[in-house]
């Protein structure tokens, strides 16, 4: 399939560019609304159930659909090898991006890695040689999730030694939400907030999946305006008015008024994703289809 074209066919005027900020100036100049994110990636995790058995054949989907920018699940096979390199070393996986023309911002990477001996400096490595600039813990076992607020705000702190330690070698850590973060524990204030607030913003950023926050009943507006610059990552899913999981553009969720606050949030890269599709690689087309109807 060929490539679909992400420009529009007028450009922007320059003359106001010095007044927007540097990401709204960059969609400026490629001719794309302000409010739309000029490159939109996919999550690996989406297309886990064909993506082990053709990782080239996928990749050169996700290409030919438009998208620029992948996101991997985690980077080996012993914690699932959802959306991971299937035993492939960091330089192949490297060399396939590269020729296809896809890059890799970002990764998913298990908290147990990030605790076992060794194992940040080994994740550190691995970025290096892919080319990640973000490593995002993606998930916490029940039995390794805070039972107060407090307890969020420890973990925040524990995410800090280990930003502390990415940022000497030049990648950034986060933390990727799902609902289970905002139970508020008998009171009024969600454990997510005492995450965000735990955690240093020099060293640790957060990738906000817009469909759990809205599951859990909360705003993502509220969160960009409360903690602004906080999440230079986005996850974005749709939801039904029932809950379900949908492509993008299919469920309720306004993603126009989302991006209108981009700026805000602090985006740099927004990956779509649908936890359980149907048929991956149709969730995907209809993602971007519906993110480049908002591109007008």
């Amino acid at each position: 399939m060929d490539r679909r074209s992400f420009l529009s066919s007028s450009a922007a005027a320059l003359g106001g560019l010095a007044l927007l900020g540097p990401a709204a100036a960059a969609r400026a100049r490629l001719g794309i609304p302000p409010d739309v994110p000029a490159q939109i990636g996919v999550q690996l995790y989406t297309v886990r159930s064909v993506f082990e058995g053709d990782f080239v054949g996928v990749l050169e989907a996700i290409r030919g659909l438009g998208y620029e920018q992948v996101e991997f699940a985690d980077y080996a096979t012993d914690h699932g090898g959802y959306g991971g390199f299937y035993d492939r070393e960091p330089s192949v996986v490297r060399a396939v991006l590269d020729d296809i023309g896809l890059t890799t911002p970002s990764t998913h990477v298990a908290i147990q890695r990030l605790r076992q001996d060794g194992g940040l400096d080994t994740i550190l490595e691995m970025a290096q040689l892919v080319g990640f600039e973000y490593v995002v813990v993606p998930w916490l076992d029940p039995e390794d999730r805070p039972t107060s607020v407090d307890g969020w705000r420890a973990l925040g702190e524990e995410l800090n030694g280990y930003g502390a330690r990415a940022a000497q070698a030049g990648v950034r850590l986060g933390y990727h939400n799902h609902a289970f973060e905002f139970d508020t524990f008998g009171g009024d204030t969600p454990g997510y907030d005492g995450l965000v607030e735990g955690t240093d913003p020099a060293v640790v950023d957060l990738e906000m999946d817009l469909y759990w926050v809205v599951h859990a009943g909360y705003d993502p507006l509220d969160y960009f305006a409360r903690y602004p610059g906080r999440f230079p990552l986005f996850h974005v899913k749709d939801r039904s008015a029932d809950g379900a999981m949908q492509p993008v553009g299919e469920g309720a969720i306004d993603f126009a008024a989302i991006f209108a606050q981009a700026e805000q949030a602090g985006l740099r890269y927004a990956f779509v994703e649908h936890d359980n599709p149907t048929d991956a690689l149709a969730s995907i087309e209809t993602s971007i289809a519906h993110v480049e109807r908002l591109r007008g």
